[in-house]
């Protein structure tokens, strides 16, 4: 075939794939939102109480109880986690390290708001909560004092699960929530790239250098689910949150977010507040399987939980205004063009492993209850932090074999080495985690000295 009939031909048929995604968003109109952020009034909604599957949006309400926890001295940014089997076993998108590599709280949650792996999503609530379960019920609580409505979380990282689903409205409360408790770590929505070694890892966010004034947030894609955004822009200090929830393609989803933007920096106050809106009497959300995933091998469903540009691209479009719902282009007074050209990022660097000379906590999964909220996770060795006493006297019994300090730790290693060794008679056990081997190597990485494994290779372990 000629090469301008199948330039022609290719064109056509992505074009119908945009018309035939068109159709169906049509047909199923999903949530959207736009409230100011100021004033917690809503611009524009719909179907903002519906039940939805928030997806990886979860991982905002994972940063909120994060920097929560740090507000009350259970830990600090700097404070390492360790990647625990569990998390380690969690499906993409994954950082892919190995269980007891070290990562601190600060990398981490960049990791999270860019790369949105559900491994360290994990790392994270294990160490701040001990387990999954327990942070879940943190996220719980934490959004029973935020005044959520139709939330309910049992992950840190959004993988589906029937009982864990939130509404548009309620994704507006956490996005408000934190730019309004911790103007300090704004910064982490923002990020364009990261660098960890040799490896540039770009934002899922298409919105990001692309709209004017877009600062944030997080997207979100599972089958169930479809794609969702939570994004922040701000126009001569008006700020605005929009919320999408269910497009059928990534390029749809951002395209629909940009005209809620437009119509909502045109527009006034609102008339309602996020709290006043009805609460959805569902409790079951809405499955969107057939709509975004048929048709999907599981390699573009791989390409589509990255949410990466070229995804999204492969799907087509058919230019600005026409491929988002009726409800939204009949209504919006101006078009703002998403450039198709890839954004400059000033990369933020990233790395494994403590920080140079830390002697505090470093927090693991633990098992048995819950560490008590009002426990300080400080050691006898950190005698320069904030409220930190003697072990014995800062934390309860439980807390004190929760949490590593260099001091105990050559006590430790000496003993998983005994534990691990084979026994007559007996089947060897299993090999302990290393709690430092992963992280020494991994500081290598951080100073440039090797680069870590690509994305592939960590999939294929």
């Amino acid at each position: 075939m000629p090469f301008d009939v199948w330039s022609l031909w290719r064109r056509a048929t992505l074009g119908l794939t945009a018309l035939l995604a068109l159709g169906a968003a049509s047909a199923s109109a999903t949530p959207f939102l736009v409230a100011d952020v100021d004033s917690g009034q809503v611009l524009i909604a719909n179907d903002a109480t519906e039940v939805w599957y928030p997806a990886s949006l979860t991982k905002l309400m994972t940063v909120y109880v994060a920097l929560d926890a740090v507000r009350n001295g259970k830990l600090t940014m700097d404070t390492p986690l360790v990647m625990s089997a569990r998390a380690a076993r969690m499906a993409p998108s994954k950082m892919g390290f190995r269980p007891g590599t070290e990562v601190t709280l600060d990398n981490a949650l960049k990791m999270l708001m860019v790369k949105s792996p559900n491994d360290v999503a994990v790392m994270i609530a294990e160490g701040i909560s001990g387990s999954v379960e327990a942070f879940a019920d943190d996220m719980n609580a934490a959004g029973q004092r935020l005044g959520l409505h139709e939330s309910h979380f049992v992950n840190p990282n959004g993988l589906h699960d029937p009982s864990h689903v939130s509404s548009a409205r309620d994704m507006a409360i956490i996005a408000r929530a934190l730019l309004r408790d911790f103007p300090e770590h704004a910064d982490l929505y923002g990020i364009g790239e990261l660098q960890l070694g040799r490896e540039i890892i770009r934002n899922h966010n298409g919105l990001l250098g692309r709209y004017p004034g877009v600062d944030g947030m997080k997207t979100g894609f599972t089958c169930p689910a479809g794609f969702n955004v939570v994004a922040s822009a701000n126009h001569n200090g008006r700020r605005l949150i929009v919320v999408v929830l269910g497009s059928p393609t990534a390029r749809l989803r951002n395209e629909e977010a940009a005209d809620l933007f437009d119509r909502g920096f045109a527009m006034g106050a609102g008339s309602d507040s996020l709290e006043s809106l009805p609460t959805s009497a569902s409790t079951v959300a809405a499955d969107t399987r057939s709509n975004v995933c048929i048709h999907r091998n599981a390699v573009a469903l791989a390409a589509a939980e990255e949410e990466s540009l070229a995804e999204s691209e492969q799907n087509g479009s058919a230019g600005r205004g026409n491929v988002v719902s009726g409800s939204v282009a009949s209504l919006s007074p101006a078009h703002t063009e998403l450039s198709e050209a890839r954004p400059h990022f000033d990369p933020v660097p990233v790395f494994v492993g403590p920080v140079p000379g830390w002697t505090g906590p470093v927090l693991a999964a633990r098992p048995g209850p819950a560490i008590p909220n009002d426990a300080k996770a400080y050691s006898s060795v950190n005698t320069d932090a904030p409220d930190a006493t003697a072990a014995g006297q800062s934390a309860p019994a439980i807390l004190r074999s929760s949490v590593r300090t260099p001091s105990t730790e050559r006590i430790s290693t000496k003993r998983i080495h005994r534990a691990a060794a084979p026994r007559k008679g007996k089947e060897k056990p299993s090999a302990p985690i290393s709690l430092r081997g992963a992280g020494t190597a991994n500081e290598k990485i951080a100073k440039g000295k090797t680069s870590p494994k690509s994305t592939t290779d960590v999939l294929n372990h």
